[in-house]
């Protein structure tokens, strides 16, 4: 046998020897994960009410960020409990089924009619200014003072039902844009007083919800330039059956702002 064959045998067995050991070391392909269970609580702006069709019951619509979000980051909506005219009260009493052991990941919105909000925005686009200020006080008072123990003993409810669920707080837009001038009886200073008054609320709501390590999800940047009166709205109007609403590039922006600022991480 010549020096080269010998060679070339040599590094025949060589490499024989090497492949058995690459295929031992080569990792397994990794399992894919479970999808992420997914309950959709709160309100109508939970529930998707200003862009129709509804559901039978609640104003659900396929444009609520939570029909827009199922899919994303391996999120498996399982209950869409949300319904329009929603307070705490009623949605302790209604939705909470919707919550087990087994949920991954919660969102609610909710407080909004629990303050009567809807009563202070009719009275400063309707009335005059005089019932507007009225109602900006009392509703302004509610927040403060009623409202952080109501949304505190709901909280304790979603996370005593929930328990290993990573739950998403998302707060209100600003329905108003000021610099556009008035909107039917609404002055640009009684838009900045409204405006105001969805910020303290996003704020109570958010003190509350980190008081159980719930994430706050704030929509207020997304909406700016884009309130009830300006030009490009994604606010419904007065007229529009669900006025005062997102509109579908209003819920749009919220699936955004919660995909954007939920780390796929956090969903177990």
């Amino acid at each position: 046998m010549t020096t080269s064959s010998r060679t070339l045998r040599s590094a025949i067995a060589a490499l024989a020897l090497l492949i058995p050991v690459a295929v031992a070391a080569a990792p397994a392909t990794a399992a894919p994960r479970d999808p992420v269970v997914y309950d959709a609580l709160g309100d109508s702006y939970g529930s998707g009410y200003g862009v129709p069709p509804y559901s039978a019951t609640c104003g659900r619509s396929e444009a609520a960020y939570a029909v827009q979000i199922d899919g994303r980051m391996r999120i498996d909506l399982d209950d869409f409990a949300a319904c329009a005219g929603a307070t705490t009260t009623s949605m302790l009493a209604s939705q909470m089924g919707a919550l087990d052991a087994d949920t991954d990941l919660v969102t609610v919105s909710i407080g909004g009619n629990d303050i009567g909000w809807g009563t202070v925005v009719g009275a400063c686009v309707a009335a005059g200014d005089a019932p507007c200020a009225g109602a900006l006080a009392a509703t302004t008072g509610v927040i403060t003072t009623a409202l952080p123990a109501v949304l505190d003993a709901t909280y304790a409810q979603i996370a005593a039902a929930a328990p290993d669920a990573h739950v998403v707080v998302t707060g209100y837009p600003r329905l108003f844009s000021p610099e556009y001038g008035a909107y039917l009886n609404a002055s640009p200073a009684e838009q900045h007083g409204m405006n105001e008054g969805a910020d303290l609320l996003n704020s109570v709501i958010a003190d509350a919800a980190a008081e159980y390590g719930f994430q706050f999800v704030d929509v207020t940047s997304r909406f700016v330039g884009h309130g009830v009166n300006a030009p490009e709205p994604w606010v419904l109007g007065l007229s529009d059956p669900g006025r005062f609403h997102p509109n579908l590039d209003g819920y749009e922006a919220y699936a955004a702002a919660v995909t954007s600022q939920v780390n796929p991480r956090d969903l177990r």
